[in-house]
């Protein structure tokens, strides 16, 4: 008797479990954690990668995770994780695993190691298939082992690179490209398939090929055009220049040695614009910390270098700060007469107002929206 109730009280509790969605760990879980429940439980580890802000995510959790039909398949394979990657667990996490875009769905072995990913929102028919898939393909370890191990024939370089790319390793497959790059920094140009690799995967400004182009870069643009190649340039600097400042516990700190080094590099590159790069990287630091004397040292020095042109949005952009109730009443008129000395400059014709942003048309020219803000900073309501 005793052991059919113990049977039918686990009866019980497993169609309990089916009937109802996937089963997360916790908050503040870590995949630590989740890695030692899954041993002991002979599970693999599921990781919803999310933001607050993501709306793709938030439908996911509202309308897919819910379904029976999604419990049914993950809850008992998997040890269902969640974790906000801008919390002060979830963003060194992002950067170890290098997430790029939400929601991530990660699948790891029970020693947390990776199996899989996929990106984006789905259907729960498609999100199973995704499951599915990935949580049976050992391909990306397996190309990972080869690469660490030294391999790098060509095929299997333009292979794991592929793999990579489809799973936003951002960071990995610079390496990678790097390596099929290698000795043909003054040739690639050439060869379609060598600059496709360069465009898509090389983001290091310290990266050989990058190096070459941004001092030559008339050959990359005789094939594919000036923009592209003046896009990639930039788009490579600026998204390094993120990389020298890192936030743990709240706090913002300057990783000073590479700092050092990104500057050393700017020279040697002999870009137009060097000072932009040091003083958008100081003025975003000041922001991040909360030293309103530097931020508006650092803007005006921006503002003073002959060398430099902020936009009227870029002006906008920076007095954010200052929209807060508690703004320091001081910086906050120090940041309204800097916007007063451009309307004034636009006013007098020394300037032209924006009217378009890349190819966006603004709904109103800038010194309109200046002039509101300027409003704005003296607690004028729209209209007054």
């Amino acid at each position: 008797m005793k052991r059919l109730s113990i049977t039918l009280m686990s009866l019980v509790a497993t169609l309990a479990m089916m009937a109802q969605g996937m089963v997360f760990e916790p908050a503040g879980t870590t995949l630590e954690q989740a890695s030692a429940k899954a041993k002991a439980e002979n599970k693999l580890i599921f990781l919803d990668c999310f933001t607050t802000w993501c709306g793709p995510c938030k439908k996911m959790a509202r309308d897919v995770f819910p379904q029976e039909l999604v419990g049914n398949y993950m809850n008992p394979k998997f040890i269902n994780l969640q974790i906000d990657m801008e919390s002060e667990y979830g963003a060194p996490l992002a950067k170890k695993l290098q997430i790029q875009a939400y929601p991530t769905f990660v699948i790891f072995n029970a020693d947390a190691q990776e199996i899989g990913r996929f990106l984006g929102g789905s259907s729960a028919e498609d999100f199973i298939k995704n499951v599915d898939e990935k949580s049976k393909d050992n391909s990306s370890a397996n190309l990972k082992a080869r690469w660490d191990s030294g391999d790098r024939d060509p095929l299997f370089l333009q292979e794991y690179l592929k793999s990579l790319n489809a799973s936003y390793k951002n960071d990995e497959a610079n390496l990678v490209a790097e390596a099929i790059l290698d000795g043909k920094e003054s040739t690639f140009a050439a060869d379609s398939t060598l600059r496709m690799i360069f465009m898509r995967s090389i983001n290091s400004p310290f990266a050989k090929s990058f190096i070459y182009t941004a001092k030559n870069p008339a050959d990359l643009k005789a094939q594919i055009g000036e923009m592209p190649v003046d896009m990639k340039i930039q788009n490579v600097l600026q998204n390094f220049q993120r990389q020298v400042i890192s936030e743990e516990n709240g706090t913002a700190t300057l990783d000073q040695q590479k700092f050092d080094q990104f500057n050393a590099l700017l020279k040697d590159l002999s870009i137009p614009n060097a000072d932009h790069y040091r003083l958008s990287t100081l003025i975003t630091l000041s922001d991040k910390q909360k030293n309103y004397k530097n931020y508006l040292g650092y803007i005006k020095e921006y503002l003073s270098n002959k060398a430099l042109d902020a936009t009227d949005m870029q002006l906008a952009q920076w007095t954010k700060p200052f929209s807060e109730p508690t703004a320091d009443a001081k910086y906050k008129a120090q940041m309204k007469e800097i916007l007063l000395e451009r309307l004034k400059d636009i006013k007098a014709g020394k300037r032209q107002a924006q009217t378009t942003v890349g190819n966006m048309r603004l709904s109103r020219p800038t010194d309109e929206l200046l002039q509101m803000i300027v409003n704005a900073l003296d607690g004028k309501m729209p209209g007054q």
